[in-house]
């Protein structure tokens, strides 16, 4: 591995652009990337994770940023799951109700949402644009490669913006929906989906934030930010633990923009409580690995990995890191040796203990990984 010689610097405050942030954890080279390759490990790029925190209105960011060529090398993410599945059927049905006719969705993935939505309507057609797309063009459903921006052009009319787990990827969220503003016509549909990231760092899910997460931008910040571009929300919906649903309306007169209330305090806590839980729960695992008598995997070749990895747990003592997606399996999880096993390697192995802190979907892998082995053990 080799330090990524190239870094976007974001030194000031995503909120009120103020270079006044102040220095909250570095976390020394952190893998820039959370999938699997077919590549060798001295070619695997790390760099410093830095947060730091504005004192004016709390947000969390980091200040060094992976240059997105490098950070979205690849797709990583199916959404493989009963967790994501029921989360896409319900954000599909959520965009359906708003009657789109012709959508642009930034960032679809392998186009599931598009799938969906497509298959609820008559004559609804989509866009998917991505910068890493998995599928083709079909009747009603077009692919088009690349990143939503200012330069971003099109031949039509889209009367409904989407996007899903995306906002929480951007560098510059004002810019971001800026663009989107522009881009849009008065009484067009923006609708989308944002983590729940509050309250995933409060229970300390470590993909709340990281390289791609690279804000503690809340909904109570979009909620700010959005009057600010003439988007006037007509429908906030939590969707159990997992997301934010958005659905507003781009207008062409002014509306009144909420006061800031300086979320510094609160925010801070959150986050300290978030680093001295896993460098305790580090501590703890690496005691238990020592003196375990049977095999320790991992669950997850993802974030989950990668940040306790950094937080110092022993790669060591790891026989395997395990894993469902398909993107996934048999190829090496960037930033370590480990070739990806199925969760199915664990048949017929007896007892063995097994890792597992992927937040939202603990349950799920769980009940999946002791109806392959009965006798694993869950730390």
């Amino acid at each position: 591995m080799k330090k990524i010689d190239t870094l976007i610097i974001r030194d000031h405050s995503i909120i009120t652009g103020k270079k006044n942030l102040e220095d909250l954890l570095i976390l020394k080279d952190f893998p820039v990337f959370f999938g699997c390759v077919d590549t060798p490990a001295s070619e695997d790029l790390v760099a410093d994770m830095k947060w730091a925190i504005d004192p004016e209105t709390g947000v969390i960011q980091l200040t060094d940023l992976i240059p997105l060529e490098v950070l979205y090398q690849e797709q990583h993410v199916d959404g493989f799951g009963k967790t994501w599945e029921e989360y896409y059927s319900y954000f599909s049905e959520y965009i359906a109700k708003t009657n789109p006719k012709n959508v642009l969705e930034i960032g679809g993935g392998i186009g599931v949402v598009a799938e969906k939505v497509v298959g609820m309507t008559d004559s609804t057609t989509w866009t998917i644009l991505e910068p890493n797309p998995l599928r083709e063009n079909s009747d009603r459903i077009k692919v088009m490669p690349g990143f939503f921006d200012s330069n971003f052009k099109a031949t039509e009319h889209y009367d409904t913006i989407t996007f899903s787990q995306v906002m929480e990827h951007v560098y510059e969220p004002h810019t971001f929906l800026k663009d989107i503003s522009s881009f849009m016509q008065a009484g067009d549909k923006f609708v989308f989906a944002y983590p729940n990231l509050k309250l995933w760092l409060e229970r300390k899910f470590t993909n709340a934030l990281n390289f791609e997460h690279t804000m503690f931008f809340t909904d109570y910040f979009i909620d700010i930010l959005l009057p600010q571009y003439n988007f006037k929300v007509t429908d906030k919906f939590f969707y159990n633990d997992h997301s934010v649903l958005y659905t507003a309306e781009k207008t062409d007169t002014p509306i009144d923009i909420p006061d800031l209330e300086n979320k510094y305090e609160e925010y801070k806590k959150i986050f300290t409580e978030f680093v001295e839980y896993h460098t305790e729960l580090v501590v703890n695992l690496n005691k238990k690995m020592a003196t375990s008598t049977v095999p320790t995997y991992f669950f997850g070749a993802h974030i989950f990995a990668s940040y306790l990895f950094a937080f110092g747990l022993d790669k060591s003592k790891i026989t395997a890191i395990l894993d469902n997606s398909s993107l996934k399996k048999g190829r090496r999880f960037y930033g370590t040796d480990f070739i990806v096993q199925s969760p199915e390697s664990l048949r017929d192995k007896g007892q063995v203990n097994v890792i597992l802190k992927a937040s939202l979907y603990n349950d799920e892998i769980k009940e999946q990984i002791l109806s392959i082995n009965s006798k694993v053990i869950f730390w």
